[in-house]
């Protein structure tokens, strides 16, 4: 590292307390806080005169630091970077479906270097392919009585109430309850190897609250392929799933007499249901997606399932709003400020995908949004389609309004045995 930067006339001196390496890339000092009598931070410890002598090199675990050349051994054995022990349940790529992935074709062109006419094409393969699917979803929107009285707390406004709104209870405060976090990628995760799962042979209900994109398909495959179908060929059962609603045994009979025994399952699968809240479907990876054999059935593949899922941006773009949506943007920027509540591509009108910054001409502001939705509602029925095949009865419908999130499409499925929601197919 050279001795030290040079520091443009004019550039004053650094803040008291900070270090003193002025960053030519940046045009100002380096802001790191310096050690008592020391005049530059670790990272630039290398430029002050007295440190010459020592080398400082880039770590080879993460070229994003630097360390001491005569340090590197001790380094490399505490460096945040370095490879860490893997859990029984780590098994690589096990849900990432990559049987496929010589399919893959090479770097694709963005959606506004496309000629009109390849526009066209793609929108027709789109149109026919969607020929069938119903896209009015059934409304099934709920409230937690947990958020009742602070949803009609007179003192929060619109944007309080709607951070409300996009909350899950998360405090379970049942005795004999047990968590855990597992810090760990989707793709990698091997549910059956769980101990208490393995031990207990617990049904499991997935639950997801936006899943972005790729890893809808990812937690599909850990839930339906890993956890259920391992446990199918160990012919392993689940213990009795607890009813809910704390119905006594007596009552339960009751209801069978009175003709509800659709109410009562007669079997349990390892896998008891799926909720899952869609979102991000251009963040979808045809390498991970679950609904290849159903796109392939419609005559498309990997290239017309990229360009869809780059215009399913459309749909939640933001590029036309309600009086009402524009009147609460500034508001709600300045809430996400303050409250850190978790923003998806759409909440925030934000315009991140190069899909939206060309549009065809040849479509208008609806059109777009129409295609925009239609994209989005033919990846979530290849997903509908991979459950069906799976043995699960699953179904589209909304779960909050459209003025809390745009992406507000939820994805529920329940064993075939269950009582079955109704499908959109």
């Amino acid at each position: 590292m050279a001795a030290s930067a040079p520091m443009p006339h004019g550039t004053g001196f650094p803040a008291e307390g900070r270090c003193g390496y002025y960053v030519e890339k940046k045009k100002r000092f380096c802001r790191m806080v310096v050690a008592a009598g020391k005049r530059f931070c670790g990272e630039h410890a290398g430029a002050a005169e007295e440190e010459n002598a020592r080398k400082r090199i880039l770590c080879p675990l993460d070229p994003k630091h630097t360390v001491y050349e005569d340090q590197l051994a001790k380094h490399l054995k505490k460096c945040n970077s370095r490879e860490k022990p893997k859990p029984d349940f780590f098994i690589q790529d096990i849900n990432a479906g990559l049987k496929d992935e010589t399919e893959i074709p090479e770097k694709l062109v963005p959606i506004s270097f496309l000629s009109e006419e390849q526009m066209e094409n793609l929108i027709k393969k789109l149109r026919k392919a969607s020929e069938g699917l119903n896209s009015t979803l059934k409304d099934q929107i709920m409230s937690h009585p947990a958020l009742h009285d602070a949803l009609n707390d007179p003192k929060n406004g619109d944007s309080a109430t709607k951070h409300l709104k996009q909350q899950v209870d998360g405090k379970h405060r049942k005795k004999n309850s047990v968590f855990e976090r597992l810090q760990i990628d989707i793709q990698h995760l091997c549910l059956n190897k769980i101990p208490l799962l393995s031990k207990e042979k617990l049904p499991v209900v997935g639950i997801g609250k936006h899943l972005c994109g790729v890893a809808t398909d990812l937690a599909l495959r850990c839930l339906v392929e890993t956890y259920a179908a391992s446990c199918e060929e160990r012919n392993e059962e689940p213990l009795a799933k607890r009813v809910k609603n704390d119905k006594t045994e007596k009552e339960i009979n009751t209801l069978a007499k009175e003709g509800n025994e659709k109410n009562i399952p007669e079997k349990w699968t390892p896998v008891a249901g799926i909720v899952i809240a869609l979102c991000c479907h251009h963040r979808c990876d045809w390498r991970h997606y679950v609904g290849k054999e159903y796109f392939r059935a419609l005559g498309l593949g990997a290239v017309e399932f990229h360009y869809f899922q780059r215009m399913s941006s459309w749909a939640t773009c933001g590029m036309q709003k309600t009086s009402l949506e524009a009147s609460n943007i500034s508001t709600k920027r300045k809430d996400k400020q303050n409250d850190g509540s978790e923003e998806h591509d759409d909440g925030g009108y934000r315009i991140t995908d190069d899909s939206t910054q060309s549009l065809p001409g040849f479509l208008n502001v609806e059109e777009k949004k129409k295609i925009g939705h239609l994209c989005k509602l033919l990846i979530d029925q290849g997903r509908i389609n991979y459950l069906q095949q799976k043995g699960f009865n699953p179904a589209l419908q909304y779960y909050t309004d459209p003025l809390v999130s745009l992406e507000n499409v939820l994805l529920t499925a329940l064993p075939n045995h269950s009582s079955s929601p109704e499908t959109t197919a």
